[in-house]
Order: C-alpha cells, then structure tokens, then sequence
C-alpha cells in the first residue's frame, strides 16, 4: 500500500477516569468524516500521565483492551495509544496497537521519565518493536522516549515513527524540535500526538500534535486546540527520497544493548 491515511486525537483527559475517556474518544472517533487507517491517541489515554500505577491500572483482558478492540473493529481502522497494565505483578506504560480483527502489537516504554518518579512505579520495556501493518513498517514509542535518538536509530527498517505523549506546556520548544529531529536524521515520516489541558496534578499541556515528512516539514499540525486531524503518508515519495539522499549509507557502527 503506498499510502497510509493516519486521524490524530488531541485532547485534554479526564484524570483518573477511564470510563469517562472512553466515553469522550469514542464519541470523537464516531465524528471522524473521512476513511483513516490508524487512529492514534494520546499516552495513557484512559487516565492522564500518573503514579497512581496500583489504583489505575488494567490488565490485558480488562475494559480498555476490549474498548480498543470494540472501537476497531466498528470502525476498521487500527486504534492506537498508551495505558497503564498490570501483568505479572508489575506496572507497565503500554503502547497498543488495536488492529481491525482484533490482533494486537504491543511496546512497553522504555525511558521512564525520572522527574516525575515514573521509573519507581512503572517497570521499563526491553524490546524495541517494529511491526508492519498495511505495507507500512512502523515503530511506536512513547514520550520520554523521544529524548534519546540512540532508541529510534532507524537504518532502513522502518518508515513511520510513531510517538504518542503526554508532554508538559513547560517544555514544548523541545517537543518541538524533537519529533522534528527524529524525522530528519531517521528519514521518516513521524506522528506524534500530545495531549493538551491540565492534568489532576495542575499540570499544563500544549499539543503540538503532528506529522512531520521526512524533511522535518509538517504535514498537518494541531498547535494547541482540542481537535482531530487527518493526513495521508505518500511511501512512495519517501522512497524516492531515500533512494536519492541514502544518508544511512554514511552512519556510524554500533551495537545497542539492551
């Protein structure tokens, strides 16, 4: 397939409050005006970015699961985003990727952001995960991830990057310039989708949801409102693109331990 058509969702969240933001997506969701095949959603989209791991979180056969996979079959489109599980007697910041007939990918965060203590509530994911879904070859990642270019290294394996965040108004500059950088130096297109509002602890949010192409441009930005947007990734520019400017051709050599 040499298109893939992405729907992004910012939003504020209701804090600690899964039934309620299931609620609210799925009514947005419903709203969506034109055919997509992914729909991506914000980090822990079920309760906004918490410590509260024991309280808040799910397990893989609990209501969200069953949300997400309800939500794309019903919409055959794959639903995307971030939520606390619980398995194996440990807390994990968990990226799904829903598809239509129910199968599902599955990334744990690796970074856990120190500042706010995550790394004491949450156990880090080991795996990077690159996974192809309609002919796209697609890594997820989720927030604090972002920060460290080592993690999103990109030699070819991959073409879509895919960050879904919580991340504060405070640092926005940097969210910013980042998703940008990880799609200039990975030569890929980057989806990147933050929440906005505040969150339980008065924690402000400024979106800055977005598609950026493989020159760092935007294909389609939300800036700081509520809101849904739609864009479509043309794979066979970025191929040309690559096949022009092979800059991976020149990276240097390393091993990643994990």
């Amino acid at each position: 397939m040499s298109t893939l058509d992405l729907t992004l969702i910012q939003q504020d969240l209701h804090w600690h409050d899964a039934a309620a933001n299931r609620d609210a997506f799925a009514a947005l969701i419903d709203g969506i005006d034109r055919p997509t095949d992914v729909i991506v959603l914000p980090e822990m989209f079920t309760t906004g970015f918490t410590m509260d791991a024991r309280a808040q979180a799910e397990t893989m056969d609990g209501p969200s699961m069953q949300w997400l996979a309800d939500v794309a079959e019903r919409t055959d489109s794959a639903v995307c985003g971030s939520l606390i599980i619980e398995a194996d007697g440990a807390y994990f910041n968990r990226f799904i990727f829903m598809r239509p007939d129910g199968r599902f990918e599955q990334y744990d965060k690796r970074h856990l952001f120190r500042l706010a203590d995550e790394h004491s509530h949450y156990s880090p994911g080991k795996f990077r995960l690159i996974f192809e879904y309609l002919g796209w070859r697609i890594c997820p990642m989720v927030c604090y991830d972002l920060r460290f270019p080592v993690w999103s290294r990109n030699l070819g394996e991959y073409d879509l990057l895919l960050y879904v965040a919580n991340w504060p108004g405070r640092r926005h500059l940097a969210w910013q310039t980042l998703v940008r950088a990880r799609a200039i130096e990975n030569q890929v297109y980057v989806a990147a989708v933050n929440r906005c509002g505040s969150d339980g602890n008065d924690l402000p949010y400024l979106g800055g949801s977005a598609v950026i192409d493989y020159l760092g441009q935007d294909v389609v930005d939300l800036g700081e409102r509520q809101g849904i947007a739609s864009a479509s990734l043309d794979k066979g520019e970025l191929a040309t693109f690559r096949d022009r400017f092979p800059f991976h051709k020149d990276a240097d050599s390393f091993k990643l331990r994990t």
